[in-house]
């Protein structure tokens, strides 16, 4: 971005990252070389109550604080003359997630305290979306604005990761209850899961363990551990190995702590960047998010998929994170599933919310609730989808 630094759009920046610059040791340094912008900078975080951040004009910096310089996109550009700071801020806590979404936080039966963010009328029906392991709820904001339109949201965040305190029991079981916790705090009966990537697992768990409590399921380029069905990608079979080494203790986390960073740092989309690399922060985060994401990795998943749910299994051709053909197995196993194969999307697009994607999950939840049997699996490919 060139031309003269927008006070408005700084601020929503600075709040969209505070998940990732409140994670960080201080002092954390960004990239800006303008003396004026450099002020404008400090003043906004101390109105917006943010962590402070320190303005450098070169580009020595960490890893993170390349991606919250990235992210803020400041460099050489001037600060407009004399904003008015106060509306600055008013408008852009008002156009943040934060603004629009409500942060219940809500105790567990084993005293963990669960984040859990809500968006839309409670009186519609509800969607609770089970977002990838270690995830800042922020990551799929473009979800809940367009679900919450017709639905009622709820995000649990992962425990033990956005709050302080103890992870308590870190297996899918627990992971899963997490959901229905949620629900019974917000007083849902029964729910569409909304599963992307490792939260797929935990959804397809929780609709196992809860069948009551589930109406239906969709399944985003599911991170699928199959046993001896398992295929898996190159990036899946590493990250795994690098995983398992970080959830034995700190310690070891901290000796992986820069190559799982640096391996998130390519291949995180840049405009997603500042969120995906959330739990790689620090390497006590990082043990905790291995420790949890871990689990999730290694659940052999077939004891589960004799639930009997409508559900939409989704992957594309090219996904070279989690292989597409778990997707397909799983589709394969549930009785009452359809798989929608798209030609194209990496993995990671998937949290770009983008509207073909999006489009694809709102025609399926707007479909009549099967009765009597459940449909055979069935495959689709949509017209006209792209990446």
């Amino acid at each position: 971005m060139n031309g003269v630094v927008s006070p408005l759009e700084l601020a929503g920046a600075l709040l969209a990252a505070e998940p990732l610059s409140s994670a960080l040791p201080g002092p954390v340094r960004v990239r800006c070389a303008d003396p004026g912008t450099a002020d404008l900078l400090v003043e906004l975080v101390s109105r917006l109550g943010l962590p402070p951040l320190t303005p450098v004009p070169h580009d020595d910096l960490g890893p993170f604080e390349r991606v919250l310089s990235g992210h803020l996109d400041l460099g050489d550009r001037p600060a407009p003359p004399s904003p008015d700071l106060a509306a600055v801020v008013a408008a852009a806590r008002a156009a943040d997630f934060a603004g629009w979404a409500t942060r219940v936080d809500v105790p567990a039966p084993d005293g963990v305290v669960l984040p859990v963010w809500t968006a839309g009328d409670p009186a519609r029906p509800a969607v609770v979306v089970a977002s990838a392991c270690g995830m800042p709820a922020r990551l799929v904001e473009g979800w809940v604005r367009r679900l919450a339109r017709e639905h009622f949201v709820v995000v649990p965040e992962t425990r033990g990761l956005f709050t302080a305190g103890p992870v308590g029991p870190a297996d899918v079981p627990a992971q899963a209850a997490d959901l229905v916790t949620a629900m019974d705090h917000l007083g849902i009966g029964a729910a569409h899961l909304l599963g992307l990537c490792g939260g797929a697992v935990v959804a397809v768990v929780a609709a196992d363990r809860a069948p009551d409590r589930v109406s239906s399921l969709s399944l985003w380029h599911g991170d699928f551990d199959l046993g001896g069905d398992s295929p898996k990608t190159d990036h899946q079979r590493n990250l795994q190995a690098l995983m398992a080494m970080a959830a034995e203790g700190e310690a070891q986390a901290g000796a992986v702590h820069a190559v799982l960073a640096h391996t998130m740092l390519g291949v995180a989309p840049p405009r997603l960047a500042h969120l995906v690399v959330y739990p790689y922060a620090r390497p006590d985060l990082l043990h905790r998010y291995c420790v949890l994401n871990g689990h999730i990795m290694a659940t052999d998943l077939r004891p589960h998929l004799g639930i009997r749910h409508r559900a939409l299994v989704v992957t594309s051709e090219d996904d070279a994170t989690a292989h597409p053909d778990g997707s397909r197995v799983v589709a394969r196993r549930l009785a009452g599933a359809t798989l929608t194969v798209l030609p194209h999307g990496d993995h990671l697009s998937l949290f770009r919310a983008e509207p073909h994607v999006v489009d694809l999950a709102l025609r399926f939840l707007a479909e009549p609730t099967n009765s009597g049997d459940v449909p055979e699996a069935q495959v689709t490919q949509p017209k006209g989808s792209s990446s």
